[in-house]
């Protein structure tokens, strides 16, 4: 499997969140899921053609994506996308606090190529994970209730992705202090 350039992996995940911000700015958010839609499999595409591997996580968000935005425009009703990172972000937050409950920490399935942990690392980093999504289901719950359209889609774009960042920086020392070393003294 091949990876891609960071730089272009950041492109292909907030690609579509930055077409669903400006289609919403200039067409509503009924054009803007559609162009959602759109985008994400176009991400997804692109992913697939540069690795010949489709990524886990975006996977699960684009099958969440087309069933709550083709609801969306079925049914001329936000709810449904509004809905989307609740359900998204519960669904990983219960499937990484799952997996730790049955004694099997799922997120090296995610992220092992990105660096290696100790299984101590992979338990404490999973749970960490597991309780931010449930955080951010709350948070979107909140806010598209108490909020206008327009708030929320700014707040998913300029809320949460700074959150999400924030959160995976601080992260960092729990990383380094729970690095698996090879055998030889060097990285695994």
């Amino acid at each position: 499997m091949r990876s891609l350039n960071p730089i272009l992996k950041l492109v292909l995940e907030l690609g579509p969140l930055v077409v669903f911000f400006l289609a919403n700015q200039k067409a509503g958010i009924y054009a803007a899921t559609g162009l959602f839609m759109g985008a994400v499999l176009i991400s997804l595409v692109v992913s697939y053609v540069l690795t010949r591997h489709l990524p886990v996580m975006p996977m699960v968000s684009a099958v969440v994506v087309l069933v709550f935005g083709g609801l969306t425009i079925w049914l001329h009703d936000d709810l449904f996308i509004k809905l989307k990172p609740t359900i998204v972000n519960s669904l990983f937050g219960a499937v990484l606090l799952g997996g730790l409950a049955f004694g099997r920490p799922l997120l090296p399935l995610v992220l092992d190529t990105v660096f290696q942990l100790t299984d101590e690392g992979w338990r404490k980093l999973s749970f960490r994970w597991g309780v931010f999504f449930f955080v951010l289901a709350a948070i979107n719950e909140v806010v598209w209730r108490t909020q206008t359209t327009d708030t929320w889609v700014n707040f998913k774009v300029f809320g949460i992705m700074p959150l999400t960042m924030a959160f995976a920086l601080a992260q960092t020392p729990l990383i380094l202090r729970h690095e698996a070393k090879s055998e030889d003294g060097g990285q695994a």
